[in-house]
């Protein structure tokens, strides 16, 4: 009998297995004409959960999205911990020059729930965890003193939400961001995905609260 490893290996060899005799197939056009480069229109930073789709969601193909991924959807100050973010940031604006960043959170997000009791010994054998969710700690200041019992699904939506907007403030912090806002040449814009829904809102920053895509459509002038 094969064991578990073995059985998710396998799965994910036929998948590979599958994208290469008929997925391919059927886009091979697109695939040649991305094999000397990218032009993606987005960086889209969202958390590493597994039931985080951004292509998916998006409903966008291979090369429309330069996607960034970590635990809590986390843009460092810049400066504060340089590293793959900030590179991610820089060669996006820079190289790629997209034209918008979006920041996308999610419900009952792993990190967020950490973020409520970081203080517990259960993370003392992740320390890197916890020094890097310290990059979202000040979202917290947003929702008062809260403890490991407040961690349910309300608390981490708002936490969450809260979480997108100080990430937005955090790319301000980005020389190349900064550059390119004040050029006219790139909009932010925070998301905010519910899993159990498939909705998805945008979290405005001067108002701090949500809005539906719908709106947001209809405020650019397109009939949803």
């Amino acid at each position: 009998m094969k064991s578990e490893i073995e059985n998710s290996l396998i799965a994910l060899l036929k998948g590979v297995q599958h994208f290469d005799d008929e997925v391919y197939e059927e886009h091979r056009e697109l695939f040649e004409s991305l094999a000397d480069g990218q032009s993606p229109s987005t960086l889209f930073i969202t958390c590493s959960d597994s039931r985080i789709n951004p292509s998916m969601i998006t409903q966008t193909a291979p090369g429309d999205l330069f996607i960034v991924r970590n635990v809590g959807n986390i843009v460092p100050p810049h400066g504060e911990m340089l590293g793959a973010v900030s590179s991610a940031i820089e060669y996006a604006v820079l190289v790629l020059k997209v034209k918008h960043i979006v920041v996308c959170g999610h419900s009952n997000c792993g990190a967020m729930g950490a973020l409520c009791d970081l203080n517990n010994p259960k993370f003392d054998a992740m320390p890197t965890v916890v020094r890097w969710l310290r990059n979202a700690e000040a979202a917290r200041a947003a929702l008062g003193p809260l403890k490991a019992e407040d961690a349910g699904p309300e608390t981490v939506k708002e936490l969450a939400q809260q979480n997108v907007l100080l990430q937005l403030a955090h790319l301000r912090t980005h020389p190349a961001v900064v550059g390119a806002l004040a050029a006219g040449e790139i909009a932010l814009q925070g998301w905010f995905y519910d899993i159990g829904s498939g909705q998805v809102v945008v979290i405005d920053e001067q108002t701090r609260q949500e809005r539906t895509v719908r709106d947001v459509l209809s405020d650019l002038g397109v009939k949803a």
